[in-house]
């Protein structure tokens, strides 16, 4: 892996301040997201690591600037961000350094901006989601938020313009990544009143949303019976994904073959963890992980090493 100066080196970002924009993003990005960090570092070549990591961490800070507090202050939070985000892009000025890496990364791959739009429009489906009451409603999500969420990185990774196909691929992704999420942070949406699994689905269990806040013994059985369900649905996702890794430019392909494997680590540990959801998330598998990361590593580089005749 190139130290981090060699990576912006060979990026090409060669001013002093955008140095400084991206390594700050650098650093939100590791402290946040250590996996995920690790795994673009490893395994991407540095020309395309800035970027990732810019459009990430703009991802991150827009999710924390709408995530907490009454839904009005949220909806005038994003508001707010959208008129400077769209601002910026259009060359305004900015004080911000998430911003100004944002807008080179813009420079240098013209295909994000679009998403950056849809992603702030969609923002709007996450200020007022408390819970869904049908299936349907979960899939809408998928489609306003999260998917445009995703493209945003996936869209670095596409093989040219991306195609429809390689779209469907990355929202059979992100759908299996979301229901995962939610189950696995089942305890903590709760404890603020919202709850990622469709209504429709606890009721099949007997279920409300009031029956997993209290947790009773008869809930937490009703739910362990649920998670299989909902993890069958997550690991339909993951394998009608896996074209992905095919689909992607080639220098993509280790890292969306990774955190697809991930993904599948993730489905181990959250059915281990069954009904205890409730009372906490579960931990990143980090053996796994490591191993699964190193492997994926050495694949890559032998891959950019040049052939000796």
């Amino acid at each position: 892996m190139a130290g981090w100066p060699v990576t912006l080196d060979r990026a090409g970002i060669m001013d002093p301040s955008l140095r400084r924009d991206y390594t700050e993003q650098r650093r939100l990005v590791a402290r946040f997201a250590r996996a995920e960090y690790t795994a673009v570092r490893l395994l991407l070549p540095p020309v395309l690591v800035p970027d990732v990591l810019a459009a990430t961490a703009f991802m991150h800070h827009t999710d924390d600037r709408i995530d907490q507090g009454p839904v009005a202050e949220r909806a005038a939070a994003l508001t707010a961000w959208d008129e400077q985000v769209r601002t910026v892009l259009a060359g305004g000025p900015t004080g911000e350094p998430l911003l100004r890496a944002l807008r080179h990364t813009v420079t240098r791959h013209p295909q994000l901006e679009p998403y950056v739009r849809e992603f702030l429009a969609g923002a709007a489906a996450d200020v007022d989601w408390s819970g869904f009451a049908t299936e349907r409603d979960f899939q809408d999500y998928i489609d306003a938020y999260s998917l445009p969420a995703f493209m945003l990185l996936t869209c670095l990774l596409a093989p040219g313009t991306g195609t429809q196909a390689y779209v469907a691929g990355c929202r059979s992704f992100i759908e299996a990544m979301q229901r995962l999420d939610f189950l696995d942070d089942i305890a903590e949406d709760l404890s603020h009143g919202r709850l990622g699994i469709p209504e429709d689905a606890l009721a099949r269990h007997g279920l409300t949303h009031r029956d997993l806040a209290e947790a009773g013994p008869a809930a937490r059985t009703a739910f362990a019976a649920l998670v299989p369900q909902q993890l069958a649905l997550a690991q339909a996702g993951l394998s009608a994904a896996y074209d992905l890794v095919e689909r992607v430019a080639a220098p993509g392909r280790p890292l969306v073959r990774a955190l697809l494997t991930l993904q599948e680590l993730r489905v181990r540990t959250v059915r281990r963890k069954g009904a205890a959801l409730l009372t906490g998330a579960t931990r990143p598998p980090v053996v796994g992980a490591l191993g699964l990361l190193a492997r994926e590593y050495r694949a890559a580089r032998s891959q950019r090493l040049p052939v000796r005749a």
